[in-house]
């Protein structure tokens, strides 16, 4: 397997450790959830080491993320970028209802007027 650049590999260790954080982990409690050993997560979130498809299922799941997750920038609270453009689309999602709502009142409007 080739090895993953540098910045793949930082981006995944600052990630597991701002989840593990943000679940209130330390290191040797995420390591009794995933079957690891506390040694192995200190190496990943140290860039130390790479891992395996089966090491990122457990992972993830321990954290209560999807995987693709694990690889996503963080904003300053942790939060994913999946979850701000999610909150983004609703509010757009809102807008546009509101809109289309709005619109279709005028046209009602300029056809009851119309066709009186």
């Amino acid at each position: 397997m080739a090895e993953p650049t540098t910045q793949v590999k930082k981006l995944l260790a600052l990630n597991i450790k701002a989840l593990r954080k943000k679940h209130h982990f330390s290191q040797e409690k995420l390591a009794e959830a995933t079957n690891l050993s506390a040694q192995s997560i200190s190496d990943i979130e140290g860039c130390r080491t790479w891992v395996s498809d089966k090491t990122l299922e457990k992972l993830a799941q321990a954290l209560n993320v999807p995987i693709f997750q694990l690889f996503m920038p963080l904003d300053d609270d942790n939060e994913s970028t999946e979850t701000l453009l999610y909150d983004r689309l609703m509010k757009l999602r809102a807008a546009m209802k509101e809109d289309i709502d709005n619109r279709l009142d005028q046209f009602y409007l300029s056809e009851k007027s119309f066709s009186q």
